[in-house]
């Protein structure tokens, strides 16, 4: 028993040195303002630390802006994950950290997340969701809903089951299919924005990456099953 729970608490050190090589080299840290402990002990907050890690590696022109918060016309404020601005278009990605089996489709209400042993779980639609974040995006930049991409990414610890989704600019997937579906999109998507473009909307969005100054004491919209 005692070497069995040794060897647990070696596999999760070991786990946590590689991720907190790859936080200390990526820019994550001081774009969100969140320290390595918060996000390694936070579910969410890992899961959308392992996208950006990925999205840097396709290097510059491309801007990253994690933990948005951004003021809806009600009032309160709505979190987004993780924006990427590129030649291509504003990409966003909802980080849904899970493990199990997930069935869903793009017009379902809420999804399912099953595990091996244990009850099932439902969830809203993060398509769904995603789109109420684009939309608060598109009235904040005021730009064209074409400009922007849906990116739902499941960890690579689940399994997408039953996956129905037809809309062009809307994808889900597992975390390492990432960077090979956004290299694709970019491919065989039109330039829309140029460098200076790119950079301008990255400034404007900026001010709303840290919690503190952007939420104030405003109400950060939370999705409920209902």
């Amino acid at each position: 028993m005692e070497t069995f729970l040794f060897f647990i608490i070696l596999v999760f050190l070991i786990a946590a040195r590689m991720i907190h090589i790859r936080y200390v080299k990526s820019d994550n840290g001081s774009a969100s303002g969140r320290s390595f402990a918060g996000t390694l002990m936070d579910k969410g907050t890992s899961g959308e630390f392992m996208i950006y890690s990925h999205l840097e590696k396709l290097g510059e022109p491309n801007r990253l802006l994690p933990h948005l918060h951004l003021p809806k016309s009600d009032g309160t404020m709505i979190e987004i994950d993780l924006v990427m601005i590129a030649r291509t278009g504003i990409y966003v990605f909802e980080s849904k950290n899970f493990s199990g089996c997930i069935f869903g489709d793009e017009d379902s209400r809420y999804w399912t997340q099953t595990m091996k042993r244990g009850p099932k779980h439902q969830f809203y639609n993060p398509i769904w969701q995603n789109e109420s974040r684009i939309s608060t995006l598109k009235r904040q930049l005021a730009l064209e809903a074409d400009a922007f991409k849906s990116y739902v990414v499941f960890s690579d610890r689940c399994t997408l089951k039953k996956m129905y989704v037809q809309s062009g600019p809307v994808k889900v997937m597992n975390l390492h299919l990432i960077v090979r579906e956004i290299i694709k999109d970019m491919a065989e998507l039109p330039d829309i924005f140029t460098p200076l473009e790119i950079n301008q909307i990255y400034s404007e969005l900026v001010p709303y990456t840290h919690t503190a100054a952007a939420i104030g004491q405003a109400r950060i919209e939370t999705v409920r099953l209902e």
